[in-house]
């Protein structure tokens, strides 16, 4: 009698196509990827330790509010949004060199604050600082 071989016949898994098409997608996602760079504001937060050198002013900072209700106030005085930005103009041009402090309310809304940001950006004040207040 004769024997019959059993050749096994081991199913292989072929990945070369998956890998193609892996490194097709990943090159596809490389060249549609758009690299942009944000701006931003760069807000100094306060630290425990006391200054090295305080440089004094004669006129103080400018001090900008918001009340817990998000209503901006310079001076005592209640501002419209858009009047942030002309109100901030003429006290730089009062104190050009004095830095600007913001003090907000913890219940404030940030859109308040963002408000102030951008227009101490467009008008040129370098020193800004953000406080928290309960008034």
């Amino acid at each position: 009698m004769r024997r019959k071989h059993h050749i096994d016949d081991e199913a292989e898994i072929n990945i070369t196509p998956m890998l193609d098409i892996v490194f097709i997608m990943l090159i596809f996602f490389i060249v549609t990827t758009s690299f942009v760079k944000e701006q931003g504001l760069e807000v100094s937060r306060p630290s425990s330790a006391p200054p090295k050198e305080v440089q004094q002013d004669d006129r103080g900072p400018i001090v900008v509010r918001i009340n817990a209700s998000s209503l901006i106030s310079v001076k005592g005085r209640i501002l419209e949004r858009a009047a942030v930005r002309a109100n901030l103009e003429r006290e730089k041009a009062i104190k050009p060199r004095s830095p600007l402090v913001v003090a907000a309310h913890p219940d404030a809304d940030l859109e308040a604050l963002v408000t102030i940001l951008d227009a101490a950006k467009v008008v040129g004040i370098e020193s800004v600082s953000v406080a928290t207040t309960t008034q």
